[in-house]
């Protein structure tokens, strides 16, 4: 009995130490986390890759713990990364998403296609970068939604990135009818899309005739404008035309079309 007691208390209390160096662990790692989310918001660090390097210091930390743990065990740490670099084709084949997506992540911010707060278009969806973590990347939409998209699709797609350039054109399609005056529809266009504050000078607005519709003359008409103006001006440019049209007698033809979707 006296052996059994003196070969089963060494595990016992090498199993009640790993335990205890698991809960202090995860606490400590959860400290040193927070310390370093806090220490990188405050740093000159570049905002995109802010959440990544938290995660991966996480991620790192607790691989870490794991060996730290197999060791107190008594497990040979040198036989056990043998056996993980032998099970390593095993593992890479039923992690190859995460692996591909860990790779895309660390090609995304080498390449830089975008970084945090740019409003981008990819995948499928759109919206503001709001962090590019290890293995996804946070979308947030115009209403809000949070938008997960794996770093290894997305490194793999076409990416629209509507926040790089600074001005942006704007493009309006306006029809009349046919007995309208074309000249002053051309003059009350333009004196729209040039009194608008935020429109650009230059390049000059672009108005012109652009197509001979089944039941209106179309006009196209082309206005450049700050990135962050575009939503603005594009609304108040289509408000400001109904409003003057009405006021010249312009006429706006009833679209055929519209009537016959209604009507089913």
């Amino acid at each position: 009995m006296n052996n059994i007691i003196y070969l089963v208390m060494p595990i016992i209390k090498n199993i009640i130490l790993a335990l205890l160096t698991v809960l202090v662990g995860l606490k400590v790692i959860q400290w040193i986390t927070e310390g370093a989310e806090k220490f990188v918001e405050k740093s000159s660090f570049d905002k995109t890759l802010k959440p990544f390097v938290v995660s991966l210091i996480n991620a790192l930390l607790k691989v870490l713990l794991v060996i730290s743990v197999i060791s107190i065990l008594g497990i040979d740490t040198t036989s056990f990364v043998a056996v993980i670099a032998a099970a390593g084709f095993a593992v890479g084949l039923a992690f190859k998403g995460s692996l591909s997506n860990f790779a895309g992540g660390v090609l995304l911010l080498a390449l830089r296609p975008f970084k945090v707060g740019d409003y981008i278009e990819a995948s499928g969806f759109s919206g503001t970068v709001q962090a590019i973590q290890i293995l996804y990347t946070e979308l947030v939409s115009v209403d809000n939604k949070v938008i997960f998209i794996p770093n290894g699709s997305l490194s793999n797609s076409s990416i629209v990135n509507y926040s790089i350039k600074d001005t942006r054109r704007v493009d309006f399609k306006f029809g009349v009818g046919y007995e309208s005056d074309t000249s002053m529809v051309k003059e009350v266009l333009k004196a729209v899309v040039g009194s608008h504050p935020l429109v650009l000078n230059d390049p000059e607005p672009f108005v012109r005739m652009s197509e001979h519709g089944d039941s209106a003359i179309v006009f196209a008409v082309r206005v450049w404008v700050k990135a962050q103006d575009y939503w603005t001006v594009y609304f108040d440019v289509v408000e400001t035309v109904k409003k003057r049209f009405d006021e010249e007698g312009i006429s706006i033809p009833y679209p055929q079309m519209d009537v016959h979707l209604k009507q089913q």
